[in-house]
C-alpha cells in the first residue's frame, strides 16, 4: 500500500495496517464501513467528505496517510507483536524524513504495542518523535463498534483544534 506523504505535513495519520480490500484497490481506508473519511470531514480536516479514491487531495491540505504495519490482513488481530516493533522503526524513519507537526496513530492498541506504552490513553501523548507531537485516536474501522461516528468526529476534532492552535 503506497503511503501518502509530503514534507512538512500538518498531520500524518497512521492506520494500524491495510485491510485486504484497501490493499486490492490501493487506497487507504477504502472499505465502505470505514468511518475515517466521514470523521475527517465532520472534524473539519476536509472541506467535504472525500471518497477514498480522492485521498490524493489530502496532500494539498497538509495531511498524509501511512500505516504502522504494511501487511494487509482481514483484521488487525492477525498481526504479530514483532510487526508493531518493526512498524515503529519505519514510522520513526518517515517522521524524521517528512517532519509532520503531528503523527496521529489510529488505534490505541496499535500505539501501545508499537511504542511500548501499555498505559497510553487517547489524545496527545507526552513523548514526541523529534519535533513531531504524537496523538492517539480510535481506529475508525467499521469493525471497531466501541466508537460511533459522532464519537470519532469529536475526538478527531480535538486533534484538529490542537493542530490549528499550533
Amino acid at each position: 500500500m503506497p503511503d501518502l506523504l509530503a514534507p512538512g505535513m500538518r498531520v500524518l495519520f497512521c492506520g494500524i495496517n491495510p485491510s485486504l480490500y484497501s490493499a486490492v484497490v490501493g487506497v487507504h481506508f477504502a472499505r465502505p464501513g470505514n468511518r475515517f473519511w466521514p470523521a475527517m470531514h465532520l472534524a473539519g480536516f476536509t472541506p467535504r467528505r472525500f471518497l477514498p479514491s480522492e485521498q490524493g487531495e489530502m496532500k494539498a491540505l497538509g495531511l498524509g496517510i501511512t500505516n504502522v504495519v504494511d501487511r494487509a490482513t482481514a483484521s488487525a488481530d492477525q498481526l504479530e507483536a514483532q510487526e508493531y516493533v518493526e512498524g515503529r522503526r519505519s514510522l520513526e524513519r518517515k517522521v524524521k524524513r517528512y517532519r509532520p507537526s503531528f503523527l496521529a496513530v489510529l488505534g490505541l492498541g496499535a500505539y501501545r504495542s508499537a511504542f511500548a506504552r501499555p498505559k497510553a490513553r487517547f489524545g496527545r501523548q507526552e513523548e514526541t518523535l523529534g519535533d513531531t507531537r504524537l496523538w492517539v485516536l480510535p481506529n475508525p474501522s467499521g469493525l471497531n463498534a466501541s466508537y460511533q461516528l459522532p464519537d470519532l468526529a469529536r475526538l478527531f476534532g480535538e486533534l484538529r483544534r490542537a493542530v490549528d492552535a499550533g
